[in-house]
């Protein structure tokens, strides 16, 4: 056995040390998350924290239409063939300037359909454009480092921009003043402090070129990651919205320091899937066996249900740890325990498709999922039942979803075995 363990990190050795690289990235994210975590759900009233968690999902859905979806061909590029990687560079750039009409007219019916009268437009704006442009840049500069192989780098990266987010909310909380709009200035600031950071001392330094015959080839799959990028987190942010719509603010706050929690569970998991994601674009044999599928899917379930049980445990023991606030919604974490991990496997089958270029069928799939997550939402929030038992059903619903998510992946991927990417 120890033999057996010993040939394996042997082979993987790269992979391994890439994972412990983001790992390590991942652990100092999650505490620092946890302090903004508490700074902010504790100085925002709950109804006002609803909101400003909802309009927040709703800049990450936007910023996904940023370039239309060009920072897949950007990270392939840099994955295979980074001495491209100015022209493509370029190719972003350019794209993001034609993205932002659209994205502005979106972000308008977005705030008319859903915020008007419940947050000032101001208010609204910065939140949205912290999420869709300042944040996203970061974001790019860490998925544009794992491609070039410089993990440490990305993670570190990530740690210094959440560690800004912490900072700026921790001065929030001493104010007089807790209001969401003075929380929105300070937000839009620190975002654009993670942005200039990741662009001046992360990017790589690169010459951009212009050459538009080398985007329009990748264009049908830029826009179609994009499009499945939007659909991806509508059905992981929508249920934000409909609890607002449906629910009000107070039930939206509820909802939402529950969703944080949960999130907070899945940050080891995105590190193994940036890993495997790399892995399978070379080359998708890893998917043959049908063993190796259900491990993977174990290991993913396994972890993120144990880090949702350790973190519901410790805070029975110690209901205040975390603020007066998410204290409230403490008792009701132990009824999600399913959910992080069929959130998560619909998060793994996500990176399988794009992994193994079924862009299309991954746009497909998720646009799927987003319709069934709002038909179950809409059932069960419908139902006016105690919180606990609509809490509850949280996991059927998600299992369901898992469901849905694994016939419609791993029939997809049965024409991909053995195809290198």
């Amino acid at each position: 056995m120890i033999a057996r363990l010993k040939d394996f990190a042997s082979a993987n050795k790269s992979s391994i040390n890439a994972y412990l690289s983001m790992l390590g990235g991942s652990a100092g994210r999650l505490v620092i998350s946890l302090v903004y975590f508490i700074a902010i759900a504790n100085t925002l009233t709950i109804s006002d924290f609803g909101l400003f968690a909802t309009a927040s999902a709703c800049g990450i859905m936007l910023s996904r239409l940023l370039a239309f979806g060009f920072v897949s061909p950007l990270y392939r590029i840099a994955t295979v063939k980074p001495r491209l990687l100015g022209v493509y560079t370029a190719g972003f750039l350019g794209g993001m300037v034609m993205s932002a009409p659209v994205i502005a007219v979106a972000a308008w019916i977005t705030y008319a359909l859903i915020f008007a009268g419940q947050m000032e437009i101001l208010t609204f704006t910065k939140i949205i454009l912290a999420e869709v442009l300042c944040w996203r840049i970061m974001e790019i500069a860490v998925i544009v480092s794992h491609g070039i192989n410089r993990f440490a780098a990305g993670s570190v990266l990530v740690v210094i921009a959440t560690a800004f987010k912490a900072v700026a909310a921790v001065l929030f909380a001493q104010m007089a003043d807790g209001s969401l709009d003075v929380w929105s200035t300070y937000y839009i600031l620190t975002n654009i402090l993670a942005a200039l950071a990741a662009v001046m001392f992360f990017y790589p330094r690169v010459r951009l070129r212009w050459v538009p015959a080398l985007y329009m080839r990748r264009w049908v799959d830029a826009v179609s990651v994009a499009g499945a990028e939007v659909l991806f987190y509508i059905q992981s942010e929508l249920d934000k919205v409909l609890v607002l719509s449906l629910g009000g603010p107070e039930t939206a706050g509820i909802y939402a320091i529950l969703m944080r929690l949960v999130d907070l569970t899945a940050l080891p998991v995105r590190a193994f899937l940036t890993v495997l994601t790399q892995r399978l674009m070379r080359s998708s044999k890893l998917l043959d066996g049908l063993k190796t599928r259900i491990m993977l899917e174990g290991a993913v379930a396994s972890v993120s249900t144990a880090g949702l049980l350790g973190m519901a445990g410790f805070l029975w023991i110690f209901p205040g740890a975390l603020g007066q606030n998410v204290a409230e919604a403490v008792p009701l974490l132990i009824f999600v325990a399913l959910v992080p991990a069929f959130r998560n496997l619909i998060e793994y089958h996500s990176e399988l498709l794009y992994a193994t270029g079924r862009t299309v069928v991954r746009m497909m799939t998720l646009a799927s999922l987003a319709g069934m997550k709002a038909v179950l939402l809409a059932y069960v929030l419908g139902l006016h039942a105690d919180v606990t038992i609509w809490v509850g059903l949280l996991n059927t619903v998600f299992f369901v979803l898992y469901l849905q998510s694994a016939l419609l992946t791993y029939r997809a991927l049965r024409s991909v075995r053995g195809r290198p990417i």
